[in-house]
């Protein structure tokens, strides 16, 4: 069943969503199992509402903005015993499909649904979607009250603007009259500390390969622990955004699955997680795999385990931990592994812990990202360099080498106590896909500053007093470009103060004004080119 039943799903895309819409029959989740997993949106699909979501996506922080070429699938899997059905289980799966990643949302709003939708079917899921349909558009920094059946969902989507690392409080409603509400501390992180404990001793290490985008295989019991890891693996780097592909479960029946494993070339940058034992064999090539086994929270302790290698790895059989031959470039933080070895003899809560590692990566993120942005902000060209009558200058290009140099008085050691090849690892780094899009992104920043700048340069000269030393063509040229200026930056939603674009505005029209009556009919009807 799909619903709303006017839903367009391509073939292809519907079988993705059944695959991945049950654990492997290997994982025996009896009982209630929720999970997420992520796939590829059939290309030449009609996009409908993009332009609404892109003008919200504009304010979310970069981490969380749509990817358009991919679907996130939030599902809820119930597998109870029944002798009264032909295979003595009943079995089902309701998931939510949406672009957006806010796991922690759709996850508490199945929870909500799914228990009730197994009992009643079909006409229930219209009573949920006209609750949906009062829910107000996800503004990023609004305080949203979301209805869902009888519930009131109270949250908060955050914005670019916000402080990495804070998390303003969304606080619960106690009136009276009020329906029973609860508030969502977030809408899309998820518990660190549970998917990070099987692997405790090497977070730092784990940091250093996905931050280097390098291809990671999580092996997990069940799709709720695999999708688990792999979000949490890709949030670690934050505010940096995660510029791989990643898969949060992944089946055999994958339509990427032998682009993904095949061995004629090196495995892709890719993080996937996978429960099926086959994949033991298949994978054996990847150069690092994430053993994970149940995920429970530890009542004592963690051991220390070493990293092991990957020739060990045969089986889905063989013991949680990490099968790498990687050495990683900085030296282990034994300060992170203390505190929160601490917190589990003195009983901390896993939220406390989860705040300490999340504050550990951001801090650790922040200091080898901070040199990279000080030395790109030194590409801009001075403001002097603008002139209204030429086009906005170039960025400077990036040079690894400059960059390098800049290092050895202003590079991480200024943020962060660790010791260890910072050097190689931003060499590293700097061919990743990651440096790429995070540069990309950059540069597009960059270059709407310039064209704003240029934008407040013209408005700043006596454009009227121009025009009347040249000739018309000279002139209906520059009103034509003027125009365009204006689209591109509402186009591009340019950072330009509203009063600049009116002054602008003036500035046309005022020029046209001062032409003969004929040109003044042309230009006033004319938008642009």
């Amino acid at each position: 069943v799909i619903y709303p039943p006017h839903s367009k799903l391509t073939d292809k895309e519907k079988t993705s969503i059944c695959y991945l819409s049950f654990p492997d029959s290997n994982s025996g989740c009896l009982g209630d199992t929720q999970f997420c997993f992520r796939f590829r949106r059939a290309p030449g699909r009609k996009v409908s509402l993009c332009c609404f979501l892109d003008q919200l996506d504009r304010d979310l922080p970069v981490y969380l903005k749509k990817d358009p070429a991919y679907y996130y699938g939030y599902v809820y899997f119930r597998q109870v015993r029944d002798k009264s059905l032909k295979r003595g289980y009943f079995q089902k799966s309701l998931v939510l499909i949406s672009k957006l990643p806010y796991v922690r949302l759709f996850r508490t709003m199945l929870k909500q649904i799914a228990p009730e939708y197994f009992e009643k079917s079909e006409a229930f899921l219209e009573a949920v979607c006209s609750d949906v349909d009062r829910w107000p558009p996800p503004i990023p920094g609004k305080i949203l009250h979301l209805p869902i059946m009888g519930t009131i969902m109270k949250l908060r989507i955050p914005t670019y603007r916000d402080k990495p690392g804070t998390t303003p409080i969304v606080q619960n409603m106690h009136e009276a009259d009020a329906p029973i509400s609860m508030a969502l501390p977030t809408v899309h992180e998820v518990d660190l500390f549970r998917c990070f404990c099987p692997v405790f001793f090497h977070i730092q290490m784990l940091w250093e390969l996905v931050l280097l985008g390098e291809p990671l295989v999580v092996m997990a019991p069940s799709p709720s622990e695999s999708s688990e890891t792999v979000l949490a693996l890709v949030s670690c780097i934050s505010p940096l955004k995660y510029c791989s592909d990643f898969r949060p479960y992944f089946t055999i029946h994958d339509s990427e699955f032998k682009e993904y494993t095949t061995r004629t070339q090196a495995p892709p940058s890719v993080i996937l997680g996978v429960t099926n034992p086959f994949f033991a064999k298949t994978l054996q090539h990847w150069p690092h795999i994430i053993r994970i086994g149940d995920i429970k929270l530890p009542g004592e302790v963690p051991k220390q385990v070493k990293v092991k290698k990957l020739k060990n790895l045969k089986t889905l059989d063989s013991k949680p931990g990490v099968y790498t031959s990687y050495k990683p470039y900085l030296n282990k933080d034994e300060e992170i592994v203390k505190q929160l070895q601490k917190g589990v003899q003195q009983k901390r809560p896993t939220e406390a812990q989860s705040v300490i590692l999340r504050r550990y990566f951001l801090e650790l993120t922040e200091s080898f990202i901070i040199p990279l942005e000080r030395y790109v902000a030194s590409l801009m060209p001075l403001q002097k360099c603008i002139s209204p009558w030429k086009s906005p200058p170039q960025l400077r290009q990036f040079s690894q080498d400059d960059f390098m140099k800049t290092l050895e008085k202003a590079g991480p050691q200024l943020t962060s106590g660790l010791k260890g090849d910072w050097i190689g690892l931003y060499r590293h780094f700097l061919k990743s896909p990651n440096f790429d899009g995070w540069f990309r992104s950059r540069q597009k920043e960059m270059t709407q500053k310039l064209e704003a700048l240029h934008l407040e340069a013209l408005c700043n000269e006596n454009l009227v007093f121009w025009s009347q030393k040249h000739t018309e063509v000279e002139t209906v040229d520059l009103v034509l470009k003027l125009k365009n200026k204006l689209l591109q930056a509402d186009r591009e939603r340019l950072p330009v103060k509203t009063d600049t674009l009116k002054k602008l505005q003036t500035h046309i029209n005022d020029i046209i004004l001062a032409l003969p009556d004929d040109l003044q009919d042309i230009l006033l009807k004319t938008g642009t080119t």
